[in-house]
């Protein structure tokens, strides 16, 4: 029952952040972002299936994006490490940092690589973008999510 609930979870999430990211695809791309799905960054702090569901979320909304086979592979690969990162956050307040860092990172060389802009903008704007995403609504979401973590993410 623990690995069907897990496999249940990491799916509905990967689906929740692939149609949320597609959803709003005219902030979810390009070299200024503000990707939405991106305030789920905060679940694993609450299960460790977002770190999986997270990655596959962000695989298939990178296929959606049309910047190729870079953003697909190593944008998810950001995202994979900033869950797994996110997960090991000692403090509530800590959760979402990795997101904004490791993507601001990783995602600013893709876009500078892609769109030839200066390389501190794209890291600024990526990480700009996720401090949004991740403080301004992953945060709240988190707190929100906090009374009900026994009933929601149940293992």
């Amino acid at each position: 029952m623990k690995n069907v609930r897990f496999l249940v979870q990491g799916a509905l999430i990967a689906a929740i952040y692939a149609v949320l990211t597609v959803a709003f695809a005219p902030w979810s791309y390009g070299p200024v972002q503000v990707r939405i799905a991106e305030a789920l960054t905060i679940l694993p702090a609450f299960t460790p299936a977002a770190i999986p569901g997270l990655f596959v979320g962000c695989i298939l909304a990178n296929i959606f994006g049309g910047n190729g086979m870079i953003d697909i592979v190593f944008g998810s690969l950001a995202t994979l490490l900033a869950a797994f990162l996110s997960y090991k956050a000692s403090k509530k307040w800590l959760v979402p940092i990795p997101p904004i860092v490791v993507n601001g990172i990783v995602v600013g060389f893709i876009l500078n690589y892609l769109y030839q802009m200066p390389l501190v903008a794209t890291m600024g704007w990526v990480a700009l973008g996720q401090f949004v995403a991740c403080y301004g609504l992953g945060y709240p979401l988190m707190m929100g999510l906090e009374k009900y973590k026994d009933r929601i993410f149940k293992v």
